[in-house]
């Protein structure tokens, strides 16, 4: 295939902002509030965007494993800050902790998998394919996990007489949370599994748009992209596990009772 690739100028780039513009008058016109909220997100994807652009052009033209797995560790302390900052103070601190090692765990399990044994960098610490693989797995891991917490959250909310009279009746606590486990993780691993259903047919994915955009063969771009979508899947589905397998258990005591904060 032809590899040029048709590079935007600024200038083309900014006729893109007329959509925001478009949004903009939507929300002025309907009377929704939410014009702060719009601009302030399309000002930081800008600079946020330019900024990783020239940070990652400096990395990848300068390749070391200690910056890669740097850039790595900073993704996975976003992510992690990312997932306390949306809850705020309905987290516990035990659910912190949990949540700052699965999410790391899951995530980079997948990552190892898939970049070693998958794809088999070389060198090991190639940033061109560390860290954007490792961003999607990442983010995913994160969405799946927000997930699951919003749905202990709520469940054991809801259904705390429910746990309650399970554990009167001789149930032990992981029993009596059984149900809202399960919810929990069909929960965090739906947008995946949805996502996948519709690729290819309804939607082009990202990368692989990306990829034939810049004049990578169809064919090698869907190999790569099935094969991140399955470690995407991976990440997800381990990361979540993980934060379940631990996460329901904060919230009983050492005496098998439902803790108060529910």
């Amino acid at each position: 295939m032809d590899g040029n690739v048709i590079e935007l100028t600024y200038w083309q780039v900014l006729f893109g902002y007329i959509f925001v513009l478009f949004v903009l008058y939507i929300l002025r016109r309907r009377a929704i509030k939410r014009e702060s909220v719009l601009i302030i997100a399309t000002l930081r994807m800008t600079f946020q965007l330019v900024a990783v652009g020239y940070a990652l052009t400096l990395i990848i033209e300068n390749p070391h494993p200690l910056l890669t797995l740097a850039v790595v560790f900073v993704m996975l302390g976003f992510a992690v800050f990312t997932v306390f900052r949306k809850f705020k103070k309905e987290l516990t601190l035990s659910i912190k902790k949990v949540v700052a090692f699965t999410l790391p765990a899951g995530s980079l399990t997948s990552l190892a998998y898939f970049l070693f044994v998958v794809i088999r960098v070389e060198p090991y610490y190639n940033p061109q394919y560390f860290i954007p693989i490792t961003g999607m797995i990442v983010g995913n891991s994160m969405t799946g996990i927000t997930l699951g917490i919003h749905t202990l959250l709520n469940r054991f909310t809801d259904q705390k007489e429910a746990v309650i009279e399970a554990l009167h009746l001789g149930a032990t606590p992981k029993d009596a949370s059984h149900g809202i486990v399960n919810e929990a993780f069909d929960a965090a691993i739906m947008p995946t599994v949805n996502n996948m259903l519709g690729m290819g047919i309804i939607f082009l994915p990202g990368m692989m748009t990306g990829q034939i955009l810049s004049g990578v063969a169809p064919t090698t771009a869907i190999m790569y992209q099935i094969g991140v979508m399955l470690g995407i899947l991976g990440g997800v589905a381990l990361s979540t596990y993980l934060f379940l397998l631990f996460g329901y258990r904060t919230f009983f005591n050492k005496d098998a009772q439902l803790k108060t904060m529910v």
